[in-house]
């Protein structure tokens, strides 16, 4: 996740201590000296819309093996022991599940920064309020483009407004709420109309995600941006950030799954405003680039452990079984060795490139998904010129 709000204006966030403190690049399985990972948990399957990008597969029911609460609790109980900093409430579809409030409060109770990723589609007025009353801090709603071309692609005629309602009904209580969106070729011609809709329904933070072939989204890769189409978006949030600090609008912009992008905007800088691209690659030096099996964690409905949540091929333990911690620090797991060592493993551009040390081989979810996890992956639209493999 790169905030490309702060690269641009150093504005701080809530989640900034965590990417990029000075002691970000030093735990090899943490955020930060003395922080666990960030943690996704997929806490169930199901959901009520049919996204085609779904990396979880999600379906109309639950799966028959998901988590108890009591399972859940224990679960939480081990993210505490493990300095956890953020627990991500994700699905399928977070909110068909009828104790996620209870664990919410479990774990805000426990001093975990408790956050939800959800359609929005469920926010109703009481359960806005709900979500507030439980603690969670942060929620972010899934978008994929304006009206029906969102229907289209997650799957439900009339899921943009009832996830609009959403993010109003929150809004309206004073629960911060963000949007999330998923850049592909159907919604490419609509970020000028987000980033209207987001100045006018005063939207807090805006994370737009890179497609990530895992999942339904295997399928997905000819709806892919072309290299040229992602510069151009990347092109378009830096000056929409930009514009944004001008007009005194305080919403943060990230970008996620790409840290492509981190040298994009370093060396757009180093064109623009030198003085700002020392400040920005001091801050990519001190994020290191791509932290799966590092500073994030996945877990599924089913208690699995995985280095983020697009690679539930990559399995490393159940909490049913072992605790958290246990299973995050245990070096002895080949994959998580690799993971926080990858560097001697990366082969094609990613093995070659000079930009290593800021990127860490960027996503290696999409080089698996190509049939390589220390292949180059796909994703990257940087030149041959700009990573010095030419």
């Amino acid at each position: 996740m790169i905030s490309v709000t702060k690269l641009l204006t150093d504005a701080q966030h809530s989640g900034d201590p965590l990417r990029y403190a000075a002691s970000s690049q030093l735990p090899h399985h943490g955020t930060a000296a003395g922080k666990g990972p960030v943690v996704v948990w997929n806490m169930t399957r199901a959901c009520n819309l049919r996204c085609r990008h779904c990396y979880a597969e999600a379906e109309g029911e639950p799966h028959p093996n998901e988590l108890s609460t009591a399972a859940a609790e224990s679960f939480i109980d081990g993210l505490k022991e493990s300095a956890v900093p953020v627990l991500l409430f994700s699905g399928g579809e977070p909110l068909a599940r009828a104790d996620l409030f209870h664990l919410a409060r479990y774990a805000s109770e426990k001093g975990i920064r408790t956050v939800l990723s959800t359609n929005g589609t469920f926010i109703t007025e009481r359960v806005a309020a709900r979500i507030k009353e439980s603690g969670i801090q942060y929620v972010g709603i899934s978008l994929d483009g304006i009206g029906r071309n969102n229907d289209g692609f997650r799957g439900v005629p009339g899921a943009f407004e009832r996830a609009v309602a959403g993010i109003r009904n929150c809004r309206a209580i004073g629960q911060k709420v963000g949007l999330r969106l998923t850049l592909n070729r159907a919604n490419y011609h609509d970020l000028d109309a987000i980033f209207d809709f987001i100045a006018a329904e005063g939207i807090q933070r805006v994370c737009f995600y890179h497609l990530v072939y895992t999942g339904r989204g295997r399928d997905l890769r000819e709806d892919d941006l072309t290299g040229a189409q992602t510069r151009q978006a990347l092109d378009l949030i830096i000056a929409k950030t930009l514009e944004f600090r001008r007009r005194g609008l305080p919403v943060e912009i990230l970008t996620v799954d790409n840290h492509a992008d981190g040298i994009y905007i370093y060396n757009w800088a180093r064109k623009h405003d030198p003085a700002r691209a020392e400040r920005i690659f001091e801050l990519l030096q001190r994020n290191g680039g791509n932290r799966s099996g590092i500073a994030i964690a996945g877990v599924d409905w089913e208690g699995n452990v995985h280095p983020d949540q697009f690679t539930h091929e990559l399995y490393l333990g159940n909490v049913r079984e072992c605790s958290f911690g246990r299973i995050w620090t245990n070096e002895d797991t080949p994959v998580l060795a690799q993971l926080r060592n990858r560097g001697p493993l990366l082969q094609g551009r990613c093995g070659r490139c000079q930009w290593l040390s800021l990127c860490n081989g960027n996503f290696r979810a999409r080089a698996l998904a190509a049939g390589n996890l220390w292949g180059s992956d796909p994703a990257c639209y940087l030149t041959d010129e700009e990573t010095g493999t030419a």
